[in-house]
C-alpha cells in the first residue's frame, strides 16, 4: 500500500516533467532530483514543523532520533545516532537519588557543583570528574547520565546520586547495589 502510494504520488509529479520525443517518454532532469527528495522525505523521515514562524525541517532516524535540524541555511547536528559512546571500564556502586531541597543539598538547591542547573539526567559522584558519561544498564537501560555533581566526602568514590526532580521520587527509588558503565567522552 505503501509503495502504491509512492508509485501515485511519483507519477503526478512527474507528469509534467516529462517530454515526448520520437514517441519515447524522457524524463527531464528535474525529475531526478524530486524522485531523491521524495525518497529521502519518506525513508529518512524529514519532517517539516513551523518554529517561531521560521521553517524547520527535523532529520529523524529510524530509531525516531533526531539527527539534524536545518533552519533556513543553517545545519545543527543534534546528535551521533549511529556512534555509540563505547564503554571503557565498569564499576560495582551504590547507587542512590536525590533531588533539590534544602535537607539533601546546599544552599543552592538547583545549581550543580559545576555550575549547571539541574536537569533530567544528572548524577553526583566523588570519583569521576564533571561531564563524564555514565550509564546504569541493569536499572536504566541505555540512558546515559552526566556527572555534574559532587556528595558529602563521607559517601566515598564508589557512590552515584542520581537527581530526580521530586523528593518522593527520589525516595521512592531507594538505594541500589549496581554496575556503571564509564563511557568515553
Amino acid at each position: 500500500m505503501f509503495l502504491e502510494d509512492i508509485k501515485k504520488y511519483m507519477n503526478n509529479i512527474l507528469k509534467p516533467a516529462k517530454i515526448i520525443k520520437n514517441n519515447a517518454l524522457i524524463t527531464s532532469l528535474i525529475s531526478a532530483p524530486l524522485i531523491w527528495a521524495f525518497i529521502a522525505f519518506f525513508w529518512l523521515g524529514i519532517k517539516i514543523a513551523e518554529a517561531d514562524s521560521f521553517p524547520v525541517a527535523i532529520s529523524v532516524n529510524l530509531a525516531g532520533k533526531a539527527m539534524a535540524i536545518t533552519q533556513e541555511n543553517s545545519l545543527l547536528a543534534v546528535s551521533a545516532p549511529f556512534m555509540n559512546p563505547k564503554s571503557t571500564s565498569t564499576m560495582k556502586v551504590i547507587i542512590t537519588a536525590y533531588s533539590s531541597t534544602a535537607e539533601q543539598t546546599d544552599d543552592s538547591p538547583f545549581i550543580t557543583a559545576s555550575g549547571k542547573t539541574v536537569e533530567d539526567g544528572i548524577v553526583a559522584n566523588n570519583l569521576l570528574p564533571f561531564g563524564s558519561k555514565i550509564k546504569i544498564p541493569k536499572v536504566f537501560g541505555d540512558k546515559i547520565f552526566t556527572v555534574e555533581d559532587r556528595m558529602n566526602k563521607r559517601k566515598g568514590y564508589y557512590h552515584v546520586d542520581i537527581w530526580f526532580p521530586a523528593y518522593e521520587l527520589a525516595k521512592e527509588f531507594g538505594a541500589k547495589i549496581s554496575y556503571i558503565e564509564i563511557l568515553e567522552n
